[in-house]
């Protein structure tokens, strides 16, 4: 990890930029695959598949005999730990829903708004070194409580064609019925644009690499709505003098080992503690399978010491983390003082690895400083939001000649005459 001692501030917006590993030619290139799904459906999801993973597949579908077969395989405590997840995940999501309030403004005009879920989202599923079947839930619950009448999901196939059982399990406590094995930017494609085979959605969530990040971007440009920009995973860790060093190095390592490309973050006031989570992250490192990754990940990485509580929450709010982890005695006072974050972990006691996983929050964050615009997702994210207004002859009679001035003020003589035509009625 690079140190910085008290850095300047006008330095801090280069310490928030975050590792940029897209290429040239990425944009190209999934141009060239948008374009070849859209054209020709099945048979482009065909040839990709087999050019990038590998695989000749007939039948892009995970059928019903696949996945009642994938979810025997599964070993009960792994179902179990699943289905414990999946209960939590449903709770706090179903505690979103918002209940109608009609208001009057004025005697006679009534206003209120009704939530209605997207009809037909889709959702990508990662499944290469990494089959995130957790994201199956963070995604599929959620759409499922808000009444979604279609959910797609997409993932790529392994080397022997399958779908990872775990994902197909999630899937099926989701209510997921319409899998299929399709990976990348191709998979986007496939929902945005519809194929014989793939329904066309809505909307599209889900992370990615960055063929699947660029191919979200470009298709929203083009009309199909995607759940918030999106990249590589990262934490930021505030921590003070009594913070265990090895807690710590454990929070860098969780992000680290997602990519070469994310980023972790120590911030403290305690140059001492730098130095002993430098050690314990190195002894760490020895025993993680994916020790190449992270390792990778950690030349890209920042521990940063600062002068004060307070230059720490303007650096944290700077750098509007994905996930931040406060491991301070005074956690949740500093939580109080956070704008700018995806998902915040209070205490010792709060690995991020939770929220990944368990604890009911949902795990698709925006990356890369949108949490300083946008929400992780929620039930909000699978519907949209209808206003209504009602008015009584006598609300239109009181509200009509504040509408007629408005519009006559703005050269709109149609608006105030739609007002005009029914007040002189009768």
């Amino acid at each position: 990890m690079k140190v910085e001692i008290n850095p300047a501030r006008e330095t801090w917006s280069a310490l928030c930029q975050r590792p940029q590993l897209e290429l040239e030619y990425l944009e190209g290139v999934v141009n060239n695959i948008l374009t070849r799904v859209k054209k020709s459906g099945d048979e482009a999801l065909r040839e990709l598949t087999k050019q990038f993973d590998g695989i000749a597949l007939n039948n892009l579908s995970a059928t019903t005999e696949e996945v009642n077969q994938a979810i025997a395989s599964l070993p009960d405590s792994l179902k179990k730990s699943i289905t414990q997840a999946a209960a939590n995940i449903e709770k706090f999501h179903t505690a979103q829903r918002n209940p109608v309030v009609q208001i009057e403004t004025m005697p006679g005009v009534t206003c209120w708004r009704k939530q209605v879920a997207i009809q037909c989202v889709g959702i990508y599923i990662p499944g290469g070194s990494a089959p995130l079947f957790s994201t199956v839930l963070m995604l599929g619950i959620p759409a499922k409580i808000a009444g979604c009448k279609e959910v797609v999901l997409c993932t790529p196939p392994a080397s022997d064609g399958a779908i990872h059982p775990a994902i197909l399990f999630a899937a099926s406590l989701a209510g997921i019925t319409k899998i299929f094995k399709v990976g990348g930017a191709q998979a986007i494609a496939a929902m945005a644009y519809g194929t014989a085979t793939i329904p066309q959605v809505d909307k599209i969530f889900g992370p990615g690499n960055q063929y699947v990040t660029k191919a979200k971007q470009l298709i929203n440009q083009s009309g199909t709505a995607i759940d918030m920009p999106a990249g590589p995973s990262e934490v930021l860790v505030i921590a003070d003098g009594q913070a265990s060093p090895s807690f710590i190095a454990a929070d860098l390592l969780s992000q680290a080992e997602h990519g070469p490309d994310s980023q972790v973050v120590l911030v403290t006031k305690d140059s001492e503690l730098v130095k002993k989570t430098e050690a314990a992250l190195e002894e760490q490192l020895l025993q993680l399978p994916r020790q190449k990754i992270a390792r990778e990940a950690l030349k890209n990485s920042l521990a940063i010491v600062l002068g004060s509580e307070d230059q720490i929450i303007d650096f944290v709010n700077a750098y509007a983390p994905e996930h931040l982890i406060i491991n301070t005695i005074d956690a949740d006072v500093l939580g109080e003082r956070i704008t700018n974050a995806g998902s915040i972990f209070l205490g010792a006691y709060s690995p991020e690895s939770v929220g990944d996983y368990a604890s009911g929050t949902n795990h698709t964050l925006p990356t890369n400083g949108y949490a300083k615009a946008y929400s992780g997702v929620s039930l909000d994210s699978f519907t949209k939001s209808i206003t209504i207004q009602k008015l009584t002859k006598e609300g239109l009679d009181l509200l009509g000649p504040i509408v007629e001035e408005m519009a006559e003020a703005e050269q709109l003589k149609g608006h105030a005459q739609a007002v005009r035509v029914r007040r002189n009625s009768n």
